[in-house]
């Protein structure tokens, strides 16, 4: 049973009594008579022939509060696609995919690569920034929740749990992030958050001093979660990273668009499982070498637009700040796995600890060679100006996609 534990920094709604999946789904379906719900599913094609997204539609299929399931399609020829709405048609709720790589929707990004506002890199962020125009063009909900589709351990009360803060009328959250423990196989996982994200905040604020920037993301349980459910009318302002950097961007921007008191965090699951990336130690273009160096990036970005200054002295110290930190943070986690019976290797997790550092340093003097850098999207409301009629073009593509 979780704690009931308040930071104060954002509002963590905890699973203190196990409530049953269908008390909240029959909740959900009066709620969004008012509040029509959707949901975005980024995906690759290779997730359909994997073993959690087929298990994700199993549970899909029973959700009798979805009003429409948007799904975003990268990596897939023509045969592919067409494979995909054989795939996705059992799925009784309105739905639409966004074939990312087909004719149409290759036409209208060459069109937004004219205007200077397209996305320019290939992956997540820019799935999940597409999906979210279909979203505000389609004008078909107002709450949209997003995971991930290679969760191994999906269930319906996780979908639940995450859309009812921001779905319940009650309540005044615009944002809601999911959070769970990363408990796999008898052993510890999320190696990012727990030996990255949480000794670099505890670093920087005893680099650089208290910053309320810092505070509000250590006072997230897991900042990197690829879940979350927010309100519509949040999402013209949500400019998305295009890197590794997207969950942190999206708190960020959160942050910045909407009062903290409007954004909580919610207890979604027990145990959590999904695709491992590999270390990556000898390629910092890949696996969780290049995550830890997006993430950092974009910690330092925000830092900066607070008014604090970085140099090559403040790196040097914040690297060795946070090895001493993240070591001890070892110390702590290997207590709990033997307390609880589960398996860390203290190897590995060193090894991970002493590439994030170096990581740091390579962060921080990418950050220093290239301040001016910004990987993110520009957001839909800046868009929608500079190309009219974008949004009704990239509903009719969809639909024209859909109905071929």
């Amino acid at each position: 049973m979780s704690d009931f534990h308040q930071t104060g920094a954002v509002a963590t709604l905890h699973n203190l009594t196990r409530r049953p999946t269908e008390e909240i789904e029959r909740e959900l379906l009066a709620f969004s008579q008012n509040r029509p719900i959707s949901l975005i599913l980024p995906s690759l094609y290779s997730e359909l022939e994997g073993e959690a997204l087929p298990a994700i539609l199993d549970h899909l299929e029973k959700v009798p509060y979805l009003g429409e399931i948007i799904i975003g399609l990268d990596r897939a020829s023509e045969a592919e696609f067409d494979k995909a709405k054989a795939f996705f048609a059992r799925l009784p709720q309105h739905h639409r995919i966004l074939w990312n790589d087909g004719p149409r929707l290759t036409a209208l990004h060459e069109q937004l690569v004219k205007a200077g506002v397209a996305p320019t890199e290939l992956g997540k962020g820019r799935n999940v920034w597409y999906c979210m125009g279909y979203a505000l063009a389609s004008g078909r909900s107002d709450v949209v929740g997003l995971h991930d589709c290679d969760i191994v351990t999906y269930s319906r009360d996780m979908l639940a749990r995450l859309l009812y803060p921001v779905a319940n009328p009650r309540f005044g959250y615009a944002f809601a992030k999911g959070y769970y423990s990363r408990i796999a196989d008898g052993k510890l996982n999320g190696r990012v958050c727990r030996l990255l994200v949480g000794p670099l905040l505890d670093a920087l604020e005893r680099t650089i001093g208290k910053q309320q920037y810092l505070d509000y993301l250590a006072a997230f349980r897991y900042p990197l979660s690829g879940e979350f459910a927010l309100r519509m009318a949040t999402i013209p302002d949500i400019r998305i990273p295009t890197d590794w950097g997207l969950e942190i961007g999206v708190l960020s921007e959160m942050r910045r668009n909407v009062s903290q008191r409007a954004i909580c965090q919610v207890d979604i699951a027990d145990i959590y499982d999904h695709k491992h990336q590999d270390l990556s130690a000898d390629d910092p273009e890949k696996g969780l070498s290049r995550m830890a160096i997006d993430i950092t990036k974009a910690v330092f970005r925000k830092l900066a637009t607070e008014g604090v200054t970085f140099s090559s002295g403040t790196f040097r110290s914040l690297k060795a700040t946070y090895y001493r930190a993240a070591l001890d943070m070892i110390e702590s986690y290997q207590a709990d796995a033997v307390m609880n019976g589960l398996g860390l290797d203290r190897h590995r997790e060193e090894q991970a600890v002493e590439l994030f550092a170096a990581n740091i340093m390579k962060a921080g003097e990418m950050f220093l060679e290239n301040p001016m850098e910004t990987p993110v999207i520009p957001n839909w409301r800046r868009v929608n100006s500079a190309v009219p009629g974008i949004l009704e073009d990239l509903k009719r593509a969809v639909e024209a996609d859909n109905a071929a």
